[in-house]
């Protein structure tokens, strides 16, 4: 029954966990027995006795693993123990905090009887309301909140059912065994972080002058800006060599063409060339105004999150922006993706982000295992914040209607491919960890 439950915490960990440098499992609990961080996938893996004895870099490029297994159940001072904890994270660091709830208790009690377990029973129950608290009075932040729910069948399909479907239902995963909850570090960069704007353009040869004249000043003086032109038949890429010449003396510019289709090649093309701490994406239709970067740029850089994602739908658009259908469409999507991630995500489908570029490389390593389904990069690139426990906020922008060229999307066609890649994420996102 533990080697189940702990393959089945294993599994839920491991998405994130085997992206981590290094998994340290922190003052384990006197009855551990190793078998959690077994379960685990992570290429180096450890044991730290106390708080005090860990010593991490604190360098935020290292991503390192913090793994707690009940220790908030059998704590009387949670807080201290975040706070003393949070001393030695850096920016780049997580950690899993698995919490076991009150419906437990009996499961435990009963464990200790039949001798399954030893130990001290769990005496400290938390709500998520009241740990979040905790957590930010500690300068910390859950990113991500998964339940688990442990019900062994002899028969696998029933048992995979029962413990992969259930914690994806609403209400009924309130009666969760456990919780997985994984946490970053908010943590202010020292010295502003260069910055690449990648622009992706196809048939957008009127924009082009304009996105560079109306290129705001950002805290960093580092930027450049990378064009990435693909396919088109209107002359944007003669036009992108021009601007390179007459704007080269204000930016570092630069031009690709990419080799293959579609914006998220085209976006894939941009981040392998850039240079910069942090990378955006800017579409070159000007829709969302080059004027609101900087505060992508800015709400990283005070630690709102380490995923800036736009959202189109909260202020009113202007009459063009955005046609009535695809309105309705883009507010499904951005529930449909919510509920797949386990997050809030306001606008599932704006084309302007940011992330730090160490990031990001850790994202080529999560699509080299989850696979490419994705030709525009929206989702790929949410799906990839999530389960890397990026931490991401939702930025309002102004959504404006373009003013030269037509949109690239077909409503029908790329809707149901869009609908496809929600129902692809759920299934191996929430269904495939079971």
């Amino acid at each position: 029954m533990r080697r189940y439950v702990y393959r089945l915490l294993g599994a839920e960990i491991s998405a994130t966990a085997r992206y981590c440098d290094r998994l340290i499992q922190v003052a384990p609990l006197d009855h551990e027995d190793g078998l959690l961080l077994e379960s685990v996938d992570c290429h180096d893996k450890s044991v730290a006795r106390t708080i005090d004895e860990l010593e991490l870099p604190a360098d935020a490029a290292d991503r390192i693993g913090l793994l707690l297994n009940g220790n908030f159940n059998a704590s009387s001072d949670i807080q201290e123990m975040l706070q003393q904890i949070r001393a030695k994270m850096s920016g780049g660091s997580r950690l899993f905090a698995v919490l076991y709830t009150p419906y437990a208790h009996g499961l435990f009690r009963l464990a200790n009887w039949l001798g399954i377990r030893k130990g001290v029973l769990p005496s400290t129950f938390v709500t998520e309301t009241e740990l979040n608290s905790m957590l930010k009075l500690s300068g910390l932040e859950a990113v991500r909140v998964r339940p688990a729910i442990f019900i062994p069948f002899w028969i696998p399909l029933i048992s995979w059912i029962l413990n992969s479907v259930l914690p994806a239902i609403p209400l009924i995963n309130r009666f969760a065994m456990a919780w997985l909850v994984v946490v970053r570090a908010v943590q202010l960069p020292q010295t502003a972080p260069s910055l690449s704007i990648v622009i992706p353009a196809r048939n957008e040869r009127g924009n082009l002058e304009a996105a560079l004249q109306r290129m705001p000043t950002f805290a960093t003086s580092n930027v450049e800006i990378i064009f990435v032109e693909g396919n088109s038949t209107d002359g944007t890429w003669e036009e992108i060599q021009r601007l390179v010449k007459v704007y080269g003396h204000r930016w570092k510019l630069s031009s690709y063409q990419q080799l293959g289709r579609g914006k998220n090649d085209a976006v894939r093309v941009g981040f392998a060339k850039a240079t910069g701490d942090l990378l955006t994406i800017l579409d070159a239709d000007l829709t969302m105004p080059p004027e609101l970067l900087p505060r992508f740029y800015d709400a990283w850089r005070q630690g709102h999150g380490g995923f800036i994602n736009g959202n189109r739908l909260v202020y009113p658009m202007e009459d063009a922006a955005m046609r009535h259908l695809n309105l309705l469409g883009n507010k499904f999507f951005a529930k449909a993706l919510s509920y797949v991630l386990g997050i809030r995500v306001g606008d599932s489908l704006c084309g302007t982000k940011l992330l730090a570029r160490r990031d990001y490389e850790r994202l080529v390593q999560w699509r080299a295992i989850f696979g490419e389904f994705d030709p525009f990069g929206d989702f790929e690139l949410l799906f990839a914040a999530s389960e890397l426990a990026l931490g991401i906020v939702d930025l309002p922008i102004r959504y404006r209607e373009r003013t030269y060229g037509t949109t690239n999307i077909s409503r029908f066609r790329d809707g149901w491919l869009l609908l496809k890649m929600t129902v692809y994420g759920f299934c191996r996102l929430r269904l495939g960890r079971g």
